[in-house]
């Protein structure tokens, strides 16, 4: 999986946002806020780890059953992908 464009996450005022720097600013008119989970998936995508090695994080970080840490991990990357910013074919 491979994050498209350039982000940088930042803390503002308790908040964790996505902001959209060079090229994808002019294509990406916005921020995104990011919960602490979706937080920890972007950081891991920023990383470039696989599916399995975010699922870990997760599941290592907060108190989830596997299943829910699974869904909401599907979830998130669909969004990214539905927006265009993830490409998920490895």
């Amino acid at each position: 999986m491979k994050i498209k464009g350039e982000f940088i996450l930042r803390e503002v005022a308790g908040e964790t946002l996505l902001v959209p720097v060079g090229e994808t600013a002019l294509k990406f008119n916005g921020m995104i806020t990011l919960n602490r989970v979706s937080a920890v998936i972007w950081k891991a995508l920023s990383e470039q780890a696989s599916y399995n090695e975010i699922l870990g994080k997760i599941l290592g970080r907060f108190d989830v059953e596997p299943d829910a840490a699974r869904r909401d991990l599907d979830e998130f990357l669909e969004q990214m992908k539905a927006a265009d910013l993830l490409d998920i074919g490895e």
